[in-house]
């Protein structure tokens, strides 16, 4: 019986990947593509490549560029705005501020956030952070803002910015006056001022409806502005006094006071505010049209209370003045190329109010021509209170 014959091979000799065989000592022949590239440059045989498959090539180099960029990207919004965001604050009052803002704006728990919020105050103090800085601040204003928009409970985002108020105005009364404090007392100064606009405005909003409390905070903060705003007129601008308020600001808490002056029907307090804003504001601007009609409405509305002090009011003279105030800007709006939605707003408001000027006068004809001006104006744009109150104008005058 014939035995059969098995010839042994070693693993290095057999190769079924490649289906052939290699005996030992000799070298494994190269496949062709490596035999022909072997003696090439990099930059060779990636044109070779680039020829065999373009399409490939191309997009391979698309998807490792794009992924390059995209890891530098992550890299640069990682250290700017996760890390850069809380350099600020020791690690462990950022971790907090971390999870806080994640619960604030990710997994949306209020209650979570508060509570993060109230540690990393509470652990800033600990650690001797000035409560009044500008960081420990920002964390107070934006615990304020989450409680008013995020809870909706502007009742309290009102007891946080009465408490950093009390503490502001605490450490300006006994340490203000301190020649090496200028820089902070400036700086504190003006935040005192942004939170008593923020207040007057919270305790006006539909949900308090505190009116006087609105008003108190309101001329509070304007005539602390208007103080401070005296005195470096009259003492000069010292060193570390730079700092201030600007114009714009400024004009926005006169406004917001007057603003709530006309809401409860004191236009005789509300004008001299929107003057006063008028001269802070660029001319050729679409916020000034804004204002001028505010002080057309405010002049013609305006009922001068009864003083002995005082003459009263000429009626004619106001009436003038609105009208005055009313045309100005719609001039002014005419002039401004590429307006937004502000000047065409203004300019149908103006309309209106020439409307109104007209039909107290008795003219019904100019009367009509404004109401109807101003209704296709505010159709134009989308604005629909404005179609609104012009259409009852027009209404009212049918028939007369």
């Amino acid at each position: 019986m014939r035995q059969s014959i098995h010839t042994k091979r070693s693993f290095s000799q057999w190769h079924p990947q490649r289906n052939r065989y290699t005996p030992s000592g000799y070298r494994q022949s190269l496949p062709p593509f490596q035999q022909e590239t072997s003696n090439k440059t990099f930059s060779e045989a990636a044109r070779d490549l680039y020829r065999e498959y373009p399409f490939s090539v191309t997009l391979a180099s698309f998807c490792i560029i794009t992924a390059c960029l995209g890891l530098v990207y992550a890299n640069h919004v990682y250290r700017s705005y996760i890390l850069g965001e809380f350099a600020a604050y020791p690690e462990p009052v950022a971790r907090h501020l971390r999870r806080a803002l994640y619960y604030s704006n990710h997994d949306v728990r209020p209650d979570a956030a508060v509570e993060y919020y109230t540690k990393a105050l509470a652990l800033a103090d600990e650690l001797g952070l000035d409560p009044l800085g500008d960081p420990i601040l920002g964390v107070k204003f934006q615990l304020a803002a989450f409680l008013e928009k995020q809870l909706h409970a502007p009742r309290l985002a009102i007891e946080v910015l009465e408490r950093v108020k009390a503490h502001c105005v605490a450490w300006v009364d006994e340490y203000g006056a301190l020649e090496r404090q200028r820089e902070k007392r400036t700086r504190v100064l003006g935040q005192l001022v942004r939170v008593g606009v923020k207040l007057g405005d919270l305790y006006a909003g539909p949900e308090v409806m505190e009116t006087d409390r609105a008003e108190e905070s309101l001329v509070w903060a304007v005539t602390t502005l208007l103080k401070e705003q005296e005195r470096r007129q009259r003492e000069g601008v010292k060193e570390g006094e730079e700092g201030w308020i600007g114009a714009e600001e400024i004009g926005g808490a006169l406004e917001s006071l007057a603003t709530h002056y006309e809401s409860r029907s004191q236009h005789y307090l509300a004008t001299p505010l929107y003057l006063q804003c008028l001269s802070l504001q660029p001319p050729q601007t679409c916020h000034a049209i804004t204002l001028m009609t505010n002080l057309s409405a405010s002049l013609a509305q305006q009922i001068t209370p009864s003083s002995p002090y005082a003459p009263p009011a000429d009626r004619a003279a106001l009436t003038a003045n609105a009208r005055a105030w009313a045309r100005k800007a719609l001039a002014a709006a005419e002039a401004i190329t590429g307006g937004d939605e502000e000047c065409d707003r203004g300019c149908a408001v103006a309309m209106h109010n020439l409307g109104e000027l007209a039909e107290m006068e008795g003219d019904v004809g100019e009367a009509r021509r404004r109401y109807g001006e101003a209704r296709g104006m505010s159709k134009k744009v989308g604005f629909g209170e404005g179609v609104e109150r012009s259409g009852e104008a027009l209404e009212r005058l049918k028939g007369r």
